[in-house]
């Protein structure tokens, strides 16, 4: 049964169907010719064939005159399939034959293990003919960690986060995703952050989780709306209070220190202040001053 993510990723190169020969020559470095118009036409490759032989979605590139010149098959693949082995092929030779141009399979795969077996060579029948598959996996998508990369060009930089999100550097990859979504509309935003969530193994959501409640913390609010609710709004408010506890205390024993008298209304005013830029430049202050009146100016 197709899921989210599997539905999501197709959507995403049906409602950008230039994505796919864009991704063709600048990662595959294909020659794809030269094309005024890229079209989703049916996925049913032939009603007189098994409903198996259902393509995830087929793209047309044609000339301004209309000539078609290559046909996409697209398949979002995030799982071992050998059956695939045999309906890939299955889908060039018919597309091929009714649209009589050249004609590739492009499959989507995240997962590196899966990618790698996707990426095989299909060999028809005793070493005669073969098909071999372009796969979109994580060894071709590169990793984007630069958030105007990611900007221009969202919906590859939600590839990367899908793709190298448990790596290395998964949480500067999925970090400039996320800003990158903040461009979306809010439902597109919504259901690529859920795609590249699930993604996302627990140790990886782990520090996503703690990146977003420190930005919050900070008042440094760099991700969408959606994405900071992650993080249960008790226990961030509980670590923000602990956070200006701990500054409010440090600024009393400086002043101790200092040998500086605070009068209750002083004293007041610190106890209450919640901003933690303010009390980080009141403890600043202690150093050289002489008066309260110096520090909380």
């Amino acid at each position: 049964m197709p899921t989210l993510e599997h539905n999501a990723l197709v959507e995403m190169f049906r409602e950008h169907p230039e994505l796919a020969p864009r991704l063709l020559a600048t990662l595959f470095h294909i020659a794809v010719p030269p094309h005024a118009s890229v079209a989703v036409v049916e996925s049913s490759l032939d009603q007189l064939i098994p409903v198996e032989f259902r393509a995830d979605l087929v793209l047309e590139l044609r000339e301004a005159s209309g000539a078609l010149v290559l046909a996409i098959v697209l398949e979002v693949q995030r799982d071992v399939d050998p059956n695939k082995k045999f309906s890939w092929p299955a889908y060039v030779t018919v597309v091929r034959a009714r649209k009589r141009c050249d004609t590739i399979v492009l499959v989507v795969a995240p997962d590196a293990g899966v990618a790698a077996w996707a990426a095989e060579n299909i060999d028809l029948g005793l070493g005669l003919g073969n098909v071999e598959p372009l796969v979109l996996g994580p060894a071709v998508v590169p990793e984007i960690t630069d958030p105007a990369d990611a900007e221009g060009e969202p919906e590859l930089a939600v590839l990367s986060a899908v793709a190298h999100g448990n790596g290395p550097n998964g949480l500067t990859v999925v970090r400039a995703a996320l800003v990158a979504l903040g461009r979306l509309d809010q439902q597109h935003a919504l259901v690529y952050f859920q795609v590249i969530w699930n993604a996302l193994r627990e140790p990886m959501r782990q520090a996503l989780e703690a990146l977003v409640m420190e930005r919050q913390i900070e008042g440094e609010a760099t991700f969408p709306t959606f994405v900071q609710k992650l993080i249960d709004r008790g226990k961030l408010e509980g670590i923000r209070e602990g956070k200006l506890e701990g500054k409010r205390d440090t600024l009393l024993r400086l002043l101790a220190r200092a040998g500086i008298v605070l009068t209750e209304d002083e004293s007041a005013r610190i106890q209450t202040c919640t901003d933690s830029a303010t009390l980080d430049r009141w403890i600043d202050n202690v150093l050289g001053a002489k008066t309260a009146a110096e520090v909380l100016s």
